[in-house]
C-alpha cells in the first residue's frame, strides 16, 4: 500500500510489515531471478517460466525501486534499455528465498533444475547461504 512514493504500514507487525513490500508472487520471483538467474534487464524478466505480463512487471519493478529493494541504473549498452541490480535490502532476503525453497520441496513436486540448483543449499544451507551472500555482496559493491 502506497501513499506519496511511501509504503504505509497496517500493523508493527514484522511480517504485515514486510508484506507490504514484497507480499505478491512477482516480487519475490523478480529478486528470485535476479539472485539466482542474474537477470537484470526488464526482457530478461519477461523471458521467465512464470510469464509476468508487461504491466505487473512494470509496477513491480517501480514498487521494488521506490522501496530500495532493486535499484535502476543506464546500460552501458543502449539508452534504450534499463539495468536493475539488486541492493543491500534486497540479498538480506536470500536466507528467507533458500528457506521458502525448502519448505516448497518438502511440499511440492520441483523441476530437476531447480532442485540441481540447490543441491549445495541442502547440502550445507549456512555456508551456501554465507557463499551467495559474499557474492551477491561482492556484485554491489562491482557495480559502485
Amino acid at each position: 500500500m502506497k501513499k506519496n512514493n511511501k509504503t504505509i504500514k497496517r500493523s508493527g507487525c514484522p511480517i504485515s510489515c514486510s508484506l507490504d513490500i514484497f507480499g505478491d508472487k512477482w516480487s519475490l520471483l523478480i529478486i528470485r531471478d535476479m539472485m539466482f538467474f542474474q537477470k537484470s534487464t526488464y526482457g530478461d524478466f519477461q523471458k521467465s517460466e512464470e510469464k509476468i505480463a508487461t504491466n505487473i512487471l512494470a509496477s513491480r519493478l517501480q514498487s521494488l525501486e521506490e522501496n530500495g529493494l532493486i535499484e535502476r541504473l543506464e546500460h552501458p549498452e543502449s539508452k534504450a534499455k534499463v539495468l536493475y541490480k539488486l541492493t543491500a535490502k534486497s540479498i538480506d532476503l536470500l536466507p528467507i528465498i533458500v528457506e521458502i525453497h525448502f519448505w516448497a520441496e518438502k511440499y511440492f513436486d520441483l523441476t530437476a533444475e531447480i532442485k540441481t540448483m540447490m543441491k549445495n543449499a541442502k547440502k550445507d544451507k549456512n555456508e551456501f547461504v554465507k557463499i551467495m551472500m559474499k557474492q551477491l555482496k561482492k556484485q554491489l559493491q562491482k557495480e559502485k
